[in-house]
């Protein structure tokens, strides 16, 4: 006979099957750890010298980055706390699209702080408070640091454009910042339009092409498309262009009907008017001084003989958000089925040719003078997954270059920022009174990991760097930071080494934010996952 012993407490309440963890042991120390190990996997990829990760996601494609909002995407992060932290890295990766690892190493760093003050006996809420005093001050003190003259910039001065755009794009491809950075430059100088704050990052394409290395890589004013012509014509210079959407095809009735045909002549009259009809069309499209079509569909093989016999080339986009980009680039209109176009809707090219870069075939889109709205560059390089990197280095400018288009203001980068920040705050714990200050000095020290981990991560001695910044700046010398290439500090404004202001603002407000919301949790409780049938994983690769 068995005992049936009724639940009780918090038991009786939930479903079975559910999880409950309270108090700080189980919950507050749990979601900081977790919190600390997504950390520690980012951090060793902070900065220039940072190390790649090889993540294989649940679809069998593998990333070889060291771009951390790649990485955090891609590992599916289970763990609730964790995934605090993943959607600020993620927020800070869309709204300034640089600094996702500052943000999520940070955090990870503000929590082991915290964790070492819960164990010396403070409760979670001095340390939100502490943090909240800590970061607005933060705030404060990142204004005062802010480069004089650096507010009024002219966003279509490549050197001004580069010098901010450097930092970024060496933290993801160190060593070759300065040519991606003279390319990334180059596409958004051709595409900023009259306000600068109204850049649009979209108008920036990147086309990867297999071979040659990186100085092979050009920028494209216009569009460079990853296919070949359909026909036999493969160049065009100053035409006009007519866009289909639907195709170049007979056209199908929306009714279905029968024709009865008696005679052989019915029926070569028969198929006669459809070449006619297709003829007409065509030689409408030729008489309004269109050199080439473009389709967004299939292209039928008796229109393309009458777009070949009136010297028309025809290209074939299929993707609908090519063709609009290619309508903007163009500034044609896209019609709905094939018939002749006014002259309002046909767009303009200087030239449109098919040429053969790295065994591919490409047509080169070009459109040198007018409102020209999109630039492409043409990166090259051995592997794809070196051409994947490449491309995250070259959208990190961009957004780079559109922050920037916002807000010029640069502080000093390679740690200078970080270490004046340790000092100033840590100066501010001292003024204040209550058990916020030992919250305030943990989030002074937190700002000594970024200095600590780039010394790391290029294979210096952290602690004799940390404490020969300490001296410069403690001697009145704010713009002192890290050299990596020699491993001594040095002034940052003689290596020109400056980040935006706006990014290092979003990730650190971000990273605090993030901190103090999983320090606010104080219980987890997890209802019974919902039965369903089981994801089946998928199957290793083979050898081949």
């Amino acid at each position: 006979m068995g005992f049936n012993i009724q639940p009780y407490g918090i038991q009786s309440m939930l479903k079975e099957g559910h999880k409950h963890l309270s108090g700080l042991d189980e919950a507050v120390l749990k979601n900081i750890d977790a919190c600390k190990q997504l950390s520690t996997i980012t951090r060793t990829s902070l900065g220039p010298n940072g190390m790649n990760k090889m993540v294989i996601n649940h679809l069998d494609k593998l990333f070889v980055t060291n771009d951390a909002a790649t990485i955090v995407n891609e590992l599916e992060v289970q763990h609730p706390a964790a995934k605090v932290l993943v959607l600020a890295g993620k927020a800070q990766q869309e709204e300034i699209g640089d600094g996702a690892n500052l943000t999520i190493s940070f955090a990870g760093e503000l929590l082991q702080g915290a964790e070492e003050l819960i164990r010396m006996g403070l409760h979670p809420s001095e340390i939100i408070s502490g943090y909240t005093k800590a970061i607005n001050k933060t705030v404060q003190i990142l204004d005062e640091l802010v480069e004089k003259g650096s507010e009024n910039m002219d966003v279509r001065d490549k050197e001004q454009v580069v010098s901010r755009m450097k930092a970024a794009v060496a933290s993801k491809q160190f060593g070759q910042e300065d040519t991606i950075s003279s390319l990334v430059a180059d596409a958004c100088i051709q595409v900023c339009p009259k306000t600068p704050a109204n850049f649009n990052v979209d108008n920036v394409r990147v086309a990867k092409l297999l071979g040659g290395g990186l100085r092979n890589s050009t920028v494209v004013r216009g569009m460079v498309l990853k296919s070949d012509a359909v026909g036999t014509i493969k160049q065009a210079e100053k035409a006009k262009v007519a866009v289909f959407a639907s195709g170049v095809d007979t056209s199908s009735t929306e009714t279905k009907g029968t024709v009865l045909i008696h005679t052989a002549e019915q029926l070569e009259n028969y198929s006669k008017t459809e070449e006619a009809k297709v003829e007409e069309l065509i030689k409408a499209v030729a008489d309004s001084g269109a050199k080439v079509i473009v389709s967004g569909g299939s292209v039928g093989e008796m229109a393309l003989h009458f777009c070949e016999r009136y010297r028309l080339m025809v290209l074939k986009i299929s993707s609908k958000f090519e063709l609009r980009r290619f309508c903007r680039t163009t500034g044609s209109v896209a019609m709905l089925k094939l018939c002749q176009p006014n002259p309002d809707d046909l767009g303009y090219v200087d030239s449109v040719s098919v040429q053969e870069i790295g065994g591919v075939r490409v047509v080169i889109v070009k459109n040198e003078e007018g409102g020209n709205s999109v630039a492409t560059v043409v990166l090259r390089g051995s592997t794809d997954s070196i051409l994947d990197d490449l491309e995250r280095a070259v959208d990190d400018g961009v957004n780079t270059y559109k922050a920037m288009c916002r807000d010029s203001r640069i502080v000093p980068g390679a740690a200078a920022t970080e270490i004046e920040l340790a000092k100033r705050v840590k100066d501010f714990s001292f003024k204040e009174t209550g058990l916020d200050q030992y919250a305030i000095a943990k989030f002074a020290e937190s700002f000594e990991m970024i200095p600590r981990t780039l010394a790391e991560n290029a294979g210096l001695n952290a602690m004799e760097i940390i404490s020969s910044l300490y001296a410069e700046h403690a001697s009145g010398n704010a713009k002192v930071g890290i050299d990596l290439d020699e491993g001594v500090c040095k002034d940052v404004s003689t290596l020109s080494i400056w980040d935006l202001h706006v990014t290092k603002l979003f990730a650190l407000k971000y990273a605090a934010d993030a901190a103090c919301t999983v320090l606010r949790v104080d219980q987890i409780i997890m209802a019974k996952p919902a039965g369903g049938p089981r994801r089946e994983q998928p199957a290793g690769m083979d050898e081949d």
